[in-house]
């Protein structure tokens, strides 16, 4: 993984919170970069709205094919998954790496 960071985009998403959470208190945004019709970024995003929920924080979605310099970096490895701008993940979301992703940049 690269650990480049990626601006976030302007339009977010904002899982729903799972029963017995309340909204989001961290500015910690999962950012996902994906493209329409794409199989594996469906199986992430559903990973990806399950831990944003349970965390309490904001989730983004990002299609590459909207922007030449991401498609351009990132059509080989979509899905990717972003914690606040740095890569984690990459094809499929380990939900154990992106809780450990979030819980660190808490803690930053």
């Amino acid at each position: 993984m690269s650990g480049k960071r990626v601006a976030p985009m302007s339009e977010e998403h904002v899982a729903p919170m799972s029963e017995g959470h309340v909204a989001p208190v961290s500015e910690v945004v999962v950012t996902m970069l994906g493209k329409p019709g794409c199989h594996l970024c469906d199986d992430a995003r559903g990973v990806i709205e399950r831990v944003v929920a349970d965390e309490g924080v904001r989730f983004e979605e990002r299609d590459i094919t909207q922007d030449e310099e991401l498609q351009r970096e990132y059509w080989e490895q979509i899905p990717v998954t972003l914690v606040d701008g740095v890569q984690v993940d990459f094809w499929r979301v380990d939900e154990a790496r992106l809780r450990a992703a979030i819980a660190k940049r808490r803690r930053a």
